[in-house]
């Protein structure tokens, strides 16, 4: 049972039920993610702002979405696994790549190096090595590629935390469970 409740669209606050339409009309569904970030409209304002955003960046939609699939995998984010499995489907993942993405790999060297620099900025908290930054430039990564990695790093910690925080309703079809992180064992 989720710890923090889904609204329901139709009792929710104005602002709120407004975002929720949006969302509905964007995706045809309304997850039980969204859902859940409307009670209080701000926290959904922000994650549709920054995701929104995202989407018009240069790395696009393909390595946005295996970005999102490894740090699920390494947040321990179940919601976000199976979201994202879904999403890069869409995105013309196969299979293979969604697994390689959930490793932390990926076949196209620009995808591969944007995967480990965000595995870097999640496991340094940030405080990535210079030799970090030069494995990413060297196959291409620019300064505005590495700040949208970063970018991508912390719209998909934050689902990743409000999800597990949460405990949202999976409301996309199962996926393999991500390990879960030692810290949440204990």
């Amino acid at each position: 049972m989720p710890r923090i409740a889904a609204v329901d669209p139709q009792s929710a606050d104005p602002k709120s039920q407004s975002l929720l339409d949006a969302v509905q009309k964007s995706l045809g569904v309304m997850p039980n993610m969204t859902r859940t970030m409307a009670q209080r409209p701000a926290v959904l304002d922000g994650y549709l702002a920054l995701n929104g955003a995202l989407a018009k960046g240069r790395l696009g939609r393909r390595i946005g979405e295996q970005l999102a699939l490894v740090l699920a995998e390494e947040n321990g984010c179940g919601y976000c696994a199976a979201v994202h499995t879904q999403l890069g489907k869409h995105a013309g993942l196969t299979d293979a790549d969604i697994d390689a993405a959930r490793d932390g790999t990926a076949a196209d060297p620009r995808a591969d190096a944007a995967l480990t620099f965000a595995r870097a900025v999640l496991a340094t908290r940030g405080h990535v090595r210079d030799s970090d930054v030069d494995a990413a430039r060297a196959v291409g990564l620019d300064d505005g590629d590495l700040g949208e990695v970063v970018a991508h790093v912390a719209l998909n910690v934050f689902t990743n935390y409000f999800n597990s925080v949460a405990d949202t309703e999976i409301d996309f079809p199962a996926v393999r469970a991500p390990r879960v992180p030692a810290a949440a064992s204990a």
